[in-house]
């Protein structure tokens, strides 16, 4: 199976998910039909009533177990429940779907069939052929016990068997590779966070490192000079002072660097991560180019704009798009993930935003409109 994911927060894997049970589930049905059929020819009251409950009791642990092979977020223990369960009830049918119509029509043969279109499911490849084995023994034990004919039995059984198999198969290994991908897409947004937050990391390390060491060693030998050397020691201190200033001047100018982000640099990174995690993503960069105070503001609202498509929404779709007139950039992202909550403008990042936009004379607008999500970011250029 798949790792482990959410998909009950992902718009697009649960619809995905639906599709694949209801595909499923008509597999189920088909399964249920044919041996109906066989409680339709039965003339005996009794085996009508007996086949009607293992067949149902068949088909009710069989939906349990197909719920549970595209349910990633179910406890390993149900799934457990739910394969011995099924092998129980597949062991009452026989006494009780096994004579359904002895004799003129495979009952049984067709829940068998359905048992080896499960086992793949279940269990790994030698443990499916191990149950598939088991299942035409079974199988040819119905037949002569009830007085069918046995290359019947085994042809319904085996044919349709290996071809439920194929589908069933298939379904959920298409499944499992969905799963797969998003939490691959999930992992890759995680991962550039983690560098970027590396590289910060190393640009103060490389900032404060050699500077905090020589502040550390004069502080030393001004505090060893205080008794004998007074007046030494007061020009260490005031170096340590002046060392301590700089190294804040340097680490201000390193958060300056990192915060003021190239816009057109920027603009690519989110949306380059917001497609690799599936959004569809349209951006109408600037015309022209921006100022470079305009700029930087407006990147910092688009970082923050991208994390929360990518943190806060299930967004199938979002929209960037810059517009500059009558002395105004204005930039405008809207994602369709809105009715899966998400920030609004009392949001701390947000409301960080809004301040320093406000301290240049811009503003931040913050809108919900049934499922669309829009941010719109308003910064003064010069004309």
């Amino acid at each position: 199976m798949a790792q482990v994911v959410e998909p009950r927060a992902d718009r697009r894997l649960r619809r995905a998910r639906a599709a694949t049970l209801f595909s499923l589930a008509t597999g189920i049905w088909a399964s249920l039909l044919l041996p109906l059929v066989g409680l339709a020819r039965e003339d005996d009251p009794t085996r009508v009533a007996l086949g009607a409950v293992g067949i149902g009791a068949f088909a009710a642990s069989q939906a349990a177990v197909l719920y549970a092979a595209v349910t990633p977020w179910l406890a390993q223990r149900w799934r457990h429940r739910a394969q011995w369960c099924l092998g129980v009830v597949a062991l009452l049918t026989v006494p009780l779907v096994g004579p359904v119509a002895a004799g003129g029509w495979p009952t049984w043969a067709w829940l068998g069939a359905s048992l080896i279109g499960m086992a793949p499911l279940l269990v790994r490849l030698p443990a499916a052929l191990v149950v598939s084995g088991v299942t035409l023994a079974a199988t040819v034990g119905v037949a002569v016990w009830t007085g069918g004919q046995v290359w019947r039995f085994v042809a319904v059984t085996a044919g349709v068997g290996v071809g439920v198999a194929l589908v069933n198969g298939l379904q959920v290994w298409f499944w499992d590779l969905l799963v797969e991908a998003r939490a691959g897409q999930a992992a890759q947004a995680r991962l550039a966070a983690a560098e970027e937050r590396l590289r910060f990391a190393r640009d103060v390390h490389d900032v404060l490192g050699h500077s905090l060491t020589v502040i550390a060693l004069k502080a030393e030998l001004a505090a060893r000079l205080a008794e004998v050397d007074a007046e030494r020691a007061g020009r260490e201190a005031a170096e340590v002072q002046g060392l301590a200033v700089a190294a804040l001047a340097e680490v201000r100018e390193a958060v300056h660097g990192y915060r003021a982000v190239d816009l057109g640099d920027q603009l690519a990174a989110v949306a380059g991560v917001l497609r690799s995690c599936g959004v569809r993503c349209t951006v109408l960069p600037p015309a022209d180019d921006l100022p470079a105070a305009a700029a930087s503001d407006l990147a910092a609202v688009l970082r923050e704009a991208g994390t929360n498509v990518l943190r806060h929404s299930r967004a199938g779709w979002c929209r960037i798009e810059f517009v500059r007139e009558d002395g105004m950039a204005r930039m405008t992202v809207t994602n369709d993930g809105a009715d899966d909550g998400g920030p609004d403008a009392r949001s701390s990042g947000l409301r960080g935003l809004a301040d320093r936009l406000g301290a240049a004379g811009g503003r931040l607008h913050v809108r919900r409109e049934e499922n669309l999500f829009t941010l719109e970011a308003i910064v003064p250029v010069a004309p």
